[in-house]
C-alpha cells in the first residue's frame, strides 16, 4: 500500500543526536552519555545512519506499510529526516515480509503477531529493569536514580546472559504450546461438546477454555495499611505463586490485574485442578491472605495474548461471590466435571448474576488423589 498522501507528520524525535536536559541534570546527563552511547550501539548493532523511507526501500514496503510494521512492534513515530535505523534493523525487519511474500501468514496475522512480539518485550523490559534496580536499592543502598545509572554500567555484562534465556524461554514455551496444541487438543474438543460450548450467545468463539479468576481476599484494606515497598512485595509474591501453579498444572496465565490473576487451561479438569491448587496455597501462606476462586468451562476469543467473551465474564462474576478460600464453578462446569473422582461438587443456592441473570453455582472441592503437586 502507498502512504497516504497528505498525512500529518508527527513530532521529531531522536533522530540519531542524543538530546540535552535542560537545568542541573545537564552535567549529569552529559556525563553519561559515553556508556550510553556503547550500549546502544552495541544493542543495536551499529550507528544510526538510515533515515525511515531507505528502510521501507530496503525491506521491499511501503513507507506505509513499513510503518505499521515498526509500529507494531511499538516504535516511536520518526520523520523523514531521522537517522533512526541501523544496517542491522534493515536485516531483522525484512523477516515478517518475507513470511507473508511466500504465502506462510497474511499481512494481517503478520501484525498481529509482531504486536505480541513487540507489546510482551516491551513489558518485559521494564519489568527486568525494575527488577534490577530494585535489587541495586535493596542490597547496596543506593538510591533509586543511583541505582539506574550503575544499572547502565552493569548491563554490557547482562546483555548475552538475559538474551540467551529470552531465547531458552521462548523455544521451551513454544515447544509447550505445540505439545498442548497437539496431545490435548482431542480431550478439549471431547469436552466442547459439552453445555455451554454449544449455546447460542459463544457458539461462535473459537476456542473452548477453562476460564479462571484469583482475587485476593481484603486487598482493598491492605493496601492502605502497607507502605508501597511491602504492598510490591505481597503482589509480587500472589504473582510469583499464581503462576508456578498454572504453570505446574499445565494452564496459562493470561494477565495479573493487581490483586487478581485471569488463567486458562485447555479442559475442565485441568482448569479444575489449578483453582483448587490456588485456593489451598493461599488458605495455607502464612503472609498472603486467602483467595477467592472461580472457573468456568467455555469458549472464548483470544487476540493479544488476551481472552474474551462471555465464558470470562461469567467466570469474574463468580469470583466476586466466591467466599474466602472458595472455588466456584456454574452448573454446565459442574456438569463436565461430574463423574470425576478428584472432584466434589456441593450445588449452592441461586444467585441473581448481573448480565446473566439466575445462574446456579457450584462449590468446588477436592475429592480423591493428590491434586497438583507442588515442589
Amino acid at each position: 500500500m502507498d502512504e497516504p498522501t497528505g498525512e500529518a507528520v508527527s513530532d521529531a524525535v531522536d533522530g540519531g543526536h542524543a538530546p540535552s536536559l535542560p537545568g542541573p541534570q545537564a552535567p549529569l546527563a552529559e556525563s553519561r552519555r559515553t556508556p550510553s552511547r556503547e550500549l546502544e550501539l552495541r544493542l543495536l548493532g551499529g550507528e544510526r545512519t538510515l533515515k525511515r523511507r531507505e528502510v521501507a526501500a530496503g525491506v521491499g514496503l511501503s513507507l506505509y506499510s513499513a510503518r505499521k510494521l515498526w509500529r507494531a512492534l511499538g516504535m516511536p513515530n520518526f520523520t523523514d529526516d531521522d537517522l533512526a535505523f541501523t544496517k542491522a534493523d534493515l536485516e531483522h525487519l525484512k523477516a515478517m515480509p518475507r513470511l507473508v511474500r511466500e504465502g506462510f501468514v497474511t499481512e494481517e496475522a503478520a501484525i498481529s503477531v509482531t504486536r505480541a512480539i513487540g507489546q510482551m518485550t516491551d513489558r518485559m523490559v521494564v519489568w527486568q529493569v525494575e527488577a534490577l534496580v530494585e535489587d541495586l536499592v535493596a542490597t547496596r543502598g543506593l538510591s533509586d536514580a543511583e541505582a539506574r545509572l550503575a544499572l547502565v554500567d552493569m548491563l554490557p555484562e547482562l546483555i548475552e546472559p538475559l538474551e540467551e534465556m529470552l531465547v531458552y524461554s521462548w523455544r521451551r514455551q513454544l515447544t509447550a504450546g505445540v505439545q498442548r496444541l497437539a496431545l490435548r487438543a482431542q480431550a478439549g474438543l471431547e469436552s466442547s461438546q459439552e453445555g455451554r460450548t454449544g449455546s447460542e450467545d459463544d457458539a461462535p468463539l473459537p476456542l473452548a477454555r477453562a476460564v479462571g479468576f484469583a482475587d485476593l481476599v481484603s486487598y482493598t484494606s491492605l493496601s492502605r495499611r502497607m507502605n508501597e515497598k511491602t504492598l510490591a512485595q505481597l503482589v509480587q509474591r500472589f504473582e510469583n505463586r499464581c503462576a508456578e501453579i498454572i504453570s505446574v498444572g499445565g494452564g496459562r496465565l493470561v494477565k495479573t490485574i493487581g490483586d487478581e490473576v485471569l488463567y486458562i487451561a485447555e479442559t475442565p479438569a485441568a482448569g479444575a485442578l489449578i483453582s483448587l491448587a490456588m485456593a489451598k496455597e493461599f488458605a495455607e501462606d502464612e503472609i498472603l491472605p486467602e483467595c477467592r476462586v472461580a472457573m468456568v468451562w467455555g469458549r472464548v476469543l483470544s487476540r493479544l495474548g488476551d481472552i474474551y467473551g462471555p465464558t470470562v465474564n461469567l467466570a469474574a462474576r463468580l469470583t466476586a461471590i466466591a467466599g474466602p478460600g472458595e472455588v466456584l464453578v456454574d452448573d454446565i462446569t459442574a456438569h463436565a466435571l461430574r463423574g470425576d473422582d478428584r472432584f466434589v461438587l456441593d450445588p449452592q443456592e441461586p444467585e441473581m448474576v448481573r448480565g446473566f441473570g439466575e445462574i446456579h453455582p457450584v462449590l468446588l472441592r477436592p475429592g480423591t488423589g493428590p491434586g497438583i503437586v507442588l515442589d
